[in-house]
């Protein structure tokens, strides 16, 4: 496993530059394995809900976890606010750092994340390839 460090700065788009990181570095299959900073716009769609919400103020990122690679996301995010309110839902683009993000990454060997559209869902789920040469008794 091959693990990277990052620094988001004020202003940049959290889901964007994870998203361009994968991208950039050629990642295959990756995970989040720690992140901790603050938002000052979170755009998160709650379970069971189509449409996006916006909220608008000071958060702290409590946890977020998730799936990354060239072909695609899966991200999950808790913030709370300043009185301990606290949120979990499914990231989406617009998330706006506050004051930083610092992350942690963790590269998969021999794994493919893709995402392949799911008839019993409707969304594009993840589709795991472990390349036989990496682990031939799989």
């Amino acid at each position: 496993m091959q693990t990277y460090a990052l620094r988001l700065h004020p202003h940049q788009d959290l889901k964007r530059e994870l998203d361009t990181f994968a991208r950039t570095h050629d990642l295959e299959a990756a995970c989040v394995l720690t992140c901790v900073g603050s938002l000052r716009r979170a755009v998160l769609r709650f379970a069971n809900q189509s449409e996006a919400s916006e909220l608008e103020g000071k958060f702290e990122i409590v946890s977020l976890t998730g799936t990354l690679s060239k072909y695609g996301s899966h991200y999950h995010i808790s913030i709370s606010d300043g009185e301990g309110r606290t949120w979990g839902a499914h990231l989406l683009e617009g998330c706006q750092i506050y004051t930083t993000a610092e992350i942690v990454i963790a590269a998969l060997p021999g794994v493919s994340f893709l995402r392949e559209l799911d008839s019993a869902t409707g969304y594009d789920e993840l589709y795991i390839r472990i390349h036989p040469s990496t682990y031939p008794a799989l």
